[in-house]
């Protein structure tokens, strides 16, 4: 084995958190404004966003790229590398706003102003949280020199190398980072995982992908014919007909894995 690709998002950072976080905290405006339930408001906002999001004729792109409702909400797309991406840009504002104030008219609420200030407020506070795993750069720190490492990730461009920017250790441990966004095709579409290993000059059995999307990392890699490690930290059952080749809990339980390869 001669080089591991990692995805980046609840994978390397653990945007989960981010994002649920960041909700807590906005919801606990809206509570203190109108006396909301946090949570409640919450499962609102989310449904008004998927529901919002999926109304614009840039989903179809959205999903070919592998960006979700929730990165929209901070997400500015400001990269002009194609008509998508433009679309989006102008699309942005309007969207955060909205799906906060159809929040809001989930429970009887009319106020666009209150929700164009939460849209603003969430983020601002998404910005302020880049939590990362525990063992992250450990792990890391020890497979830096022995392997070829590729970070490769769905998403915006902009923001994932913002993403990446609020973690300034990151990227250097990297000899290639490819964003889907860039690309044009995100994951699970086979072609980005042979344009990663065409990058590094390997084929895909000197590979592995590691990632904790079953039916995106782990489905486009085997797509590619590349053996895959699929990071299930909480134990979450696959409810998928795709099958990982290995199944890890901690990115330490790695080393046993390419070890043997």
């Amino acid at each position: 084995m001669k080089a591991v690709f990692f995805d980046l998002d609840d994978t390397l950072l653990w945007d989960e958190k981010s994002i649920s976080t960041t909700f807590t905290e906005t919801c606990l405006q809206a509570e203190k404004e109108y006396g909301l339930d946090p949570k409640e408001f919450e499962a609102a906002v989310r449904e008004a966003a998927r529901e919002l999001y999926m109304s614009y004729e840039t989903y179809p792109y959205t999903v070919m790229i592998g960006i979700n409702p929730f990165e929209g909400l901070w997400a500015n797309f400001s990269e002009p590398i194609s008509d998508g991406f433009k679309q989006l840009n102008k699309i942005a504002p309007e969207y955060r706003r909205n799906a906060w104030t159809n929040g809001l008219k989930a429970f009887g609420i009319e106020d666009a102003a209150y929700g164009e200030y939460l849209a603003e407020f969430f983020a601002a506070e998404r910005r302020k949280r880049p939590f990362v795993y525990d063992e992250t750069f450990d792990v890391l720190d020890q497979l830096k020199g022995k392997y070829e490492l590729l970070l490769l990730t769905n998403g915006d461009p902009s923001l994932q190398k913002e993403k990446l920017a609020g973690v300034p250790e990151l990227a250097p441990y990297f000899n290639e980072i490819v964003i889907s966004g860039a690309f044009g095709k995100g994951k699970p579409d086979a072609s980005i995982f042979e344009h990663c290993l065409g990058l590094l000059h390997i084929s895909k059995d000197d590979a592995i992908m590691v990632g904790d999307n079953v039916n995106t990392d782990i489905l486009g890699a085997g797509r590619a014919g590349m053996k895959t490690v699929w990071v299930n930290r909480t134990g979450k059952k696959n409810e998928t007909d795709v099958k990982p080749d290995y199944v890890i809990s901690d990115l330490h339980e790695l080393f046993a894995i390419l070890e043997n390869k």
